[in-house]
């Protein structure tokens, strides 16, 4: 019998082993105070890495749940130590209260980015990117301004800015109308969310 499909056959791995490594001290998301999943306090950000071209440089998000305001670094690598930096570099003025990261390697720097500047950290479960949905969504937006196969190696900074600026004051549906900006920076929460 001839199969159409002509594929070699793979090794399969047990599907449920991680086989990214571990980072140390990880507090999972389930142990996160309820009030974070509410959405009705500022400061609670959910983190992630947008990946360049050849999995070179990538872009540091961070997004608050309940306003939707993205901050944004650009790396150009995606090792833990530079960052971490670029955490500490977006984070500062910003009142942070908790950070969920996604599981990847290079948020292996939460205690440092905790101790310097004060928020606790939690990690979703690997390969469970709906536990930061919110994340994920404000990086499929940020993906029209940066598409898949960019280089983010030498990125433009005035590129990147204005595209996270474009996004902080672009009204949402689910702010009831209101942009990011205006709910992160004193607009009452008192909308209905639709999402």
């Amino acid at each position: 019998m001839h199969l159409r499909c002509q594929k070699k056959r793979r090794k399969r791995y047990a599907s449920a082993r991680d086989r990214r490594g571990t980072i140390p001290d990880q507090v999972r998301i389930d142990k996160r105070p309820y009030i974070v999943e509410k959405r009705k306090r500022l400061g609670n950000f959910e983190g992630d890495t947008i990946i360049g071209r050849s999995h070179k440089g990538a872009i540091v998000t961070l997004v608050d749940r309940t306003s939707r305001y993205l901050l944004t670094g650009a790396s150009p690598t995606k090792q833990a130590g530079k960052v971490t930096e670029i955490i500490l570099d977006i984070l500062g003025g910003h009142n942070v209260k908790t950070i969920t990261h996604d599981n990847g390697k290079e948020f292996a720097g939460h205690k440092e980015i905790a101790e310097k500047t004060n928020p606790k950290s939690y990690f979703a479960y690997p390969y469970h990117s709906w536990e930061r949905g919110t994340n994920e969504n404000t990086n499929g937006l940020l993906r029209q301004f940066f598409p898949k196969g960019s280089d983010f190696r030498s990125i433009d900074p005035q590129a990147l800015s204005e595209a996270t600026e474009n996004l902080n004051h672009r009204p949402r549906k689910v702010l009831g109308g209101k942009s990011p900006h205006e709910v992160h920076y004193g607009v009452e929460l008192n909308y209905t969310r639709s999402g």
